[in-house]
């Protein structure tokens, strides 16, 4: 769903309602951040941050980053340090009570499953991130845009109290670069006991979840499933790059995960993309499925955190039968198509897209390059064009990318206020099947709760 969309108010619905509600774990720190800047709106950060097991790293984001009454609306937001591969000091704490927050206020009064949803492609945030969520208790960590082959051990090291490590892929390496975290160092006699959560890894097709289950060392608890339709990044087709004339990917039957193939790997599975239906929840079980993962009906929910006037913009267009959702294969500098939903005002808008002066200033989808003198910089597609291909960049790869970290922050109602006056623009992404969508909204005309979903979606009798 993006940045923040998934909030803790809607994963705490979903899980208060019997199901697994998961939080977007990308860019929490940035999350974080600008909420306490904003003056901390319900005190909600600030309720959290009191249960953080190191109360004098709490003190140090608070007084870093919270502002009483919030920052005028003219005014940008401070900027917050970069996870890097070796990260300073201050950009570990932001990312540890950033992701704590997030899923402490997710299983805030209730004993339900929390999970957290995070980006392979985002390497060196991961570690701060899940060791943030693990503090909180998190109960699952799921990962896709990528193979994370080295998630289940990283967990294991960590419910232990031991140092994490998660090899970093870097462009034009000579030699190994890791990221290494140590829980101890961190958090030192404040550190609590962890327990290890069930990690589950997002593919795309059974050769991968295969792949993963061969060895104890990279086996996964379980997979998710998820085909192209599915909303934000998803996997390119197998082969040759094909466009169809609207300029969308082209996927075929080499695309399709073989489920009873997934089935005797003999782990639980979950299907998403295009499953967010009863009659699909039906085909899901059918097929040996422990259950589906459902995005943009919940995105689209009122406990959602997408910014109420993107919400109602979304419904009335849903409404209309207007709504078009499109696999962008340009859109992320990541290489993954992306979905975007066509909506004005948004960057989506071919003018505004070209009216907004490339910056990389947030940092999250940058991929590390190791210079011919052996240090690392980082190098991003949506960043300014001449300072891409000074890093040694393909001018191929310029073209249509968009700021994702920056308009994903702007459709939470986060995004930064320029100097010149400028607001960054939002970019939604929805998953391209609206059918489901389309049934709701004729039974809820003015919008749906994330328990409504939940109710439509699994019977009661099914829900015992």
């Amino acid at each position: 769903m993006g940045i923040a969309v998934s909030s803790w108010t809607l994963a705490r619905e979903v899980s208060l309602a019997g199901q697994l509600g998961v939080v977007s774990g990308t860019a929490l720190d940035g999350v974080l951040a600008r909420c306490l800047q904003d003056g901390d709106p319900g005190g909600h950060r600030r309720r959290a941050l009191a249960h953080f097991p190191s109360p004098a790293m709490a003190e140090r984001v608070l007084a870093s980053y919270f502002i009483e009454g919030g920052r005028a609306p003219d005014r940008p937001y401070r900027p917050h340090p970069t996870l890097t591969i070796s990260p300073g000091r201050a950009a570990v704490e932001l990312s540890l009570v950033g992701n704590f927050a997030e899923v402490w206020l997710a299983k805030e009064g209730h004993d339900g499953l929390v999970g957290i949803n995070m980006l392979e492609k985002i390497q060196t945030a991961n570690p701060s991130a899940i060791l943030g969520a693990m503090l909180a208790g998190v109960d699952h960590v799921i990962m896709g845009a990528g193979v994370p082959r080295e998630i289940p051990r990283l967990l294991t090291d960590f419910a232990a109290g031991r140092a994490g490590r998660l090899t970093i892929d870097v462009a034009n390496a000579t030699r190994t670069h890791r990221a290494v975290l140590d829980p101890v160092d961190h958090l030192g006699d404040d550190l609590p006991p962890l327990r290890r959560p069930q990690f589950l890894a997002i593919v795309s097709l059974h050769v991968l979840a295969g792949y993963l289950n061969r060895d104890p060392e990279i086996r996964p608890d379980g997979f998710v499933v998820e085909g192209p339709r599915a909303g934000g990044h998803s996997a390119p087709p197998r082969g040759k790059l094909v466009l169809d004339d609207a300029g969308e990917p082209v996927y075929g039957a080499r695309d399709d995960a073989d489920l009873a193939k997934v089935a005797e790997l003999g782990l639980p599975f979950w299907l998403a993309g295009a499953y967010a239906s009863p009659e699909k929840v039906a085909e899901a079980l059918a097929a040996g499925a422990a259950g589906v993962q459902v995005g943009t009906l919940f995105a689209m929910a009122a406990e959602s955190g997408l910014r109420p006037d993107l919400r109602r913009q979304v419904l009335a267009e849903l409404a209309s039968g207007t709504l078009v959702v499109r696999n962008d294969p340009r859109a992320s500098p990541t290489g993954f198509p992306f979905k975007v939903a066509e909506l004005g005002g948004t960057l989506s808008d071919g003018e505004l897209y070209a009216d907004r002066s490339r910056i990389c200033d947030l940092g999250y989808l940058r991929s590390p390059v190791e210079r011919p003198d052996q240090t690392i910089g980082y190098r991003c597609a949506a960043e300014p064009e001449h300072m891409y291909l000074r890093k040694g960049g393909d001018p191929a790869d310029l073209a249509g990318r968009t700021c994702l970290c920056n308009a994903l922050m702007a459709n939470v109602g986060l995004g930064q206020v320029r100097r010149s006056g400028y607001v960054e623009d939002a970019e939604v992404t929805l998953g391209s099947d609206l059918a489901s969508a389309h049934r709701l909204i004729e039974r809820h005309p003015a919008g749906w709760t994330a328990r409504e979903v939940v109710e439509w979606l699994v019977p009661e009798p099914a829900r015992r």
